[in-house]
Formats: C-alpha cells, structure tokens, sequence
C-alpha cells in the first residue's frame, strides 16, 4: 500500500516521533497507518528501556483541579533543557487529568491506570522514546474536599502548592492565592502550632538549650532558667515554621493568620519543591565527550 508525504506527517504528529522513523514505520508496514503507529510504539519502547538506568533529577511540579478534586503531581526528566519544553508539560497535564479521573492509592497504582489505548506506564514509556530522556513519575498528592482548592505553580513548575480551605467566605479568593504564594515563598510545615509533632519539638529544645549552654554568656545561669528562656525562643521556631504565625509576605507587620482572619479555614496544605532528595547527574564535560567520541568508534 502506498503512502504520502501528508501520511508522514499525519503519523509525526500522532506519534510525536521523527520525521525518519515515521517513514521508516510506514515503509515496514507497506503504509499501513495504524500498523506504523504500532510499529514505532514497539520501537519507542525498545529505546526506552535503555534509558531505564539513567538518574531523572530534572523534572516539573504540575497541578490539576477539577470539580471539588485538586492534583499535584511531580514528574521527572534528565535535563532543565527538556522540562522546560511544552511537550514535557503536556505530558505532565495529562497525568495529572489521569489522576484526578482515577484517584490512585499510589504510583504503581497510577502506571496501572488506563490512558490513550494502554495504561499510564505505557504512555510514559512511548513519551520517553519520544522525548530521548527518561521520564519517571515521582509522586503525588490528591485533595477532594467539599470546600475550595487553590494551586499555585512557581517558576515554570520548580514549586507547586495545592491548598484546601473550608468555610470559605464571598471574596475570598485573592487571599487563598496569595497563600498559596505564601507557601511556596515561605515553606512552613504545619498550619498551626498545635500540629508540631512533640518529639519534633523536643528535638527543638534540646537544639536550643545546647546553643544557650554553649554561650559563654549563659555559663553561670542554672538550668532551669536557660530551660525557661529556651521555651522563650520557641516563638521564632513557630513564626518560621506554622504557617498561620508566619510574616506575611506582602506586609510583615501581620501574620498570616491575621490576614486570612474569618475568610476561610486552611484545612490542609501540599508544598512540592521539584527534585528535593534527588541526585542529579554530575559529569565533567571533558569526560562526556570522551564517552561519546568512544561510543562512535566502537
């Protein structure tokens, strides 16, 4: 069966692959267009799995609300080069739809999920052909509330923040959003002071009074006293760390708390900073030409 150059084209743009290999598929499958489609899957696999080995410190933080469901969703790449291209985004949309349809329990419950005529692991694993880096799912978090949802995305996906408000008063959402800037800016771990986890606390003390101890100033002060003034200092370690006690951003005369007043009720809060934790691939450039100058006598 023969083929065009509008078929070519036609199979690039439903495929995402190149120009060469969308001919090459179509020419093996004697133009069949849904067999070159399948052919260059087959082969879009084939590549990926080499790629499986390689460290994707690279990536983007994306977010997706429908209804009364919120996403956040971190995806991974190898390059800042390829997260910050619209495919890489597109792809990271589409998960996060998938998600938010599905409500997975976890990530290999998500790559399990039905997506564009396979199950999400397929998807990622044709796009990582596409693309030429690999592309790894890292995490995510989903809120379903009966209140409202507000995201923020900071930097073209660097920083993503998903919050939840309850009793949510008419125009309230300027201060939700900011927030949400709040957060990404900020990066508090509770809401409130109440929320520190004691043994959290503790250890905060324990910090606090070893530093009072260790001051020369402090040396002929009891224990009890320094134990005092260390439950003192607590107040900043609150101010940095529970949101609503923080400097506001935009005005740090008030308090986040102080802002919000009765608007809403922040019920719960997701900060993903893309990348925390991961190592990222270091590699002398010197070195890397070596390889691949190597690599193409071989």
């Amino acid at each position: 069966m023969a083929f065009t150059a509008k078929d070519v084209m036609n199979l690039r743009e439903k495929s995402g692959a190149g120009m060469l290999d969308c001919k090459k598929a179509l020419q093996d499958a004697d133009g069949d267009m849904e067999k070159a489609a399948e052919l260059l899957r087959e082969r879009g696999i084939a590549k990926a799995v080499k790629k499986e080995g390689r460290i994707a410190a690279e990536g983007v933080v994306g977010a997706y609300v429908s209804g009364n469901t919120g996403v956040l969703l971190e995806i991974n790449c190898e390059s800042d080069f390829v997260s910050k291209g619209e495919k890489f985004h597109g792809i990271v949309d589409a998960v996060a739809k998938v998600v938010a349809e599905n409500k997975p329990a976890d990530v290999a419950a998500l790559e399990a999920c039905p997506m564009e005529g396979g199950t999400v692991k397929d998807f990622i694993t044709s796009q990582t052909a596409v693309i030429g880096e690999k592309i790894s799912i890292r995490r995510f978090e989903i809120i379903e509330t009966a209140g409202k949802i507000e995201t923020y995305i900071h930097m073209g996906g660097k920083v993503g923040v998903m919050v939840e408000a309850l009793d949510a008063q008419e125009g309230y959402e300027t201060t939700l959003h900011d927030v949400a800037l709040q957060i990404a800016a900020a990066r508090p771990s509770y809401i409130t002071k109440e929320e520190v986890p004691a043994e959290v606390l503790e250890k905060e003390k324990e910090i606090l009074l070893v530093q009072m101890q260790n001051d020369e100033k402090n040396a002929k002060k009891p224990k009890e006293i320094l134990e005092k003034i260390v439950m003192g200092k607590l107040g900043k370690f609150y101010s940095e760390n529970c949101l609503l006690l923080q400097p506001f951003v935009k005005d740090d005369s008030k308090t986040v708390g102080e802002v919000i007043g009765k608007q809403f009720k922040v019920n719960k809060f997701v900060r993903y900073e893309m990348g925390e934790g991961l190592e990222k691939k270091s590699e002398d450039l010197s070195e890397e030409v070596a390889k691949q100058v190597a690599a193409m006598k071989k």
